[in-house]
This record gives C-alpha cells, structure tokens and sequence, in this order.
C-alpha cells in the first residue's frame, strides 16, 4: 500500500513506539500502544480482545469483538490503527452509558425485562417468542423461559446483539418499500440478506 512507503500503517499512523499523533489524547494514545502487544502499530482482533472485558472480568466474546473491528476498520485492514480506535473506543464508552441505563437491577447483565425495554425504547418492538429467541442466543448460558437465566446478557452480547437487530432490520426494511411488514424474496435474495448479516 501507498502509505507504508512513508512508514505508515494501517489505520494512518506509524506504527512501533513512536509518539501520539498531534492533537490525541496522550492516555488513550497510552493504552492502544499497550493494546498494540505485538507492536505492529495496529490492534488485531486477538490483541483487543483480550484487553476487553465485561464487568464481570470475562474476556469480551470473540464475535463481538470482530464485529467491532468491522465496523471500525475504515481500511479494510483487518486491524485498527490509532484513528479507528479513537472512534471505536468512544462506541464502546457511549454504549457502556446505554448499557449502564437499561441495567437497572445494577446486576452488571441485562435480564429479559431490560432488553425488552432497551429495544422497545430503540424502536424494536419484538414479539414475546422472538425476545425469547435473542435471549437465547445472546445469553446461551441463560434459560429460555426465565427473565434471561442466570447472569442474564453480558455487556458486549448486548452491544452485539442491539447492532446486529439494527442491521437485520436495516436489511429487512431494504426489502419492504412500502412498510408492510413483510416481504416475498426468492432464495438467493435471502440468501443475500443472511450472509450480508454480521
């Protein structure tokens, strides 16, 4: 690529230890360069992954965790350099705030209840048998028919599981023009939509 002969690398900076870019912030600057573990000037899915956790001390899910990077990889990379971590680190900072509204038993997890309301409050309005299915596959420790099962949905299924309802939904509504409600695809149209999904 065009940038490296500079000495950058992915994400626009150079990468070892070189100092903070003009303008960062010197603390965030700080902890990507320790993120950045094999000093590559760029965080690979493996290295943020085991930098994140929940507050229960769990490492964040794998999946959440590349998802993130797509969504933050401007590049197409694979990693992220400092200028897509600023903007990632401040998605997860802003939805630690929505996280911390919606869990209102303090419990540290999101229960059924909780989830109704956060995606009710998102304009989500899921029927009681699909609540119980993203319950199940956002919390597999959980039980189908208790309120989310014991611990309920961690900090980073819950972010993985509000952005990918808003992708599906994004998706489904591209296919409904007219808002019905519903759609008529042939197989390789939804096809298309499933593999498309995160």
């Amino acid at each position: 690529m065009a940038y490296n002969q500079y000495g950058y690398g992915p994400g626009g900076f150079q990468g070892g230890n070189a100092g903070p870019p003009p303008g960062a912030d010197p603390q965030l600057w700080q902890w990507f360069s320790t993120v950045d573990t094999d000093r590559s000037g760029s965080i690979a899915p493996h290295e943020l992954q085991q930098a994140l956790v929940n507050g229960d001390w769990t490492p964040f899910d794998l999946d959440t965790v590349k998802l993130l990077m797509t969504l933050f990889d401007t590049d197409r990379s694979g990693t992220v350099g400092f200028n897509e971590f600023q903007g990632l680190w401040k998605y997860i900072k802003d939805w630690q705030g929505v996280f911390r509204h919606f869990d209102t038993d303090r419990s540290g997890s999101i229960d059924g209840q909780e989830l109704n309301n956060a995606l009710r409050q998102f304009g989500y309005n899921l029927s009681p048998e699909l609540l119980r299915l993203v319950q199940r596959k956002y919390n597999p420790q959980g039980s189908a028919g208790g309120p989310g099962g014991p611990g309920g949905i961690t900090f980073d299924r819950f972010v993985r599981c509000c952005v990918v309802i808003k992708q599906l939904t994004e998706a489904f509504q591209k296919l409904d023009p007219y808002h019905t409600g519903s759609v008529t695809m042939n197989y390789d149209t939804f096809m298309q939509t499933v593999l498309q999904a995160p």
